[in-house]
């Protein structure tokens, strides 16, 4: 399968996630965003789990409050 054809196949998902703000690069933090979820649902705070996901991922801190701020927003289909 060619770049372009895994495009086309997915097109309207692709478009869909770049109407709610989703940037090409997001795909990498996921796993990062999943355990900052799990962390704080076990009374982590915060400030913590930034720290540790940084070291963990190799990423700056405003980076995993950025992503902690896009990934966690709610959007509606019909408003964006």
């Amino acid at each position: 399968m060619t770049l372009f054809e895994a495009l086309k196949f997915n097109r309207e998902p692709l478009e869909i996630i770049a109407r709610l703000g989703g940037k090409p690069d997001d795909i990498r933090y996921i796993d990062l965003y999943s355990e900052y979820e799990s962390m704080k649902n076990k009374g982590e705070k915060t400030t913590y789990i930034v720290l540790f996901l940084a070291n963990k991922y190799s990423v700056c801190e405003r980076k995993i409050y950025d992503v902690i701020k896009r990934f966690g927003k709610y959007y509606t289909l019909d408003a964006v």
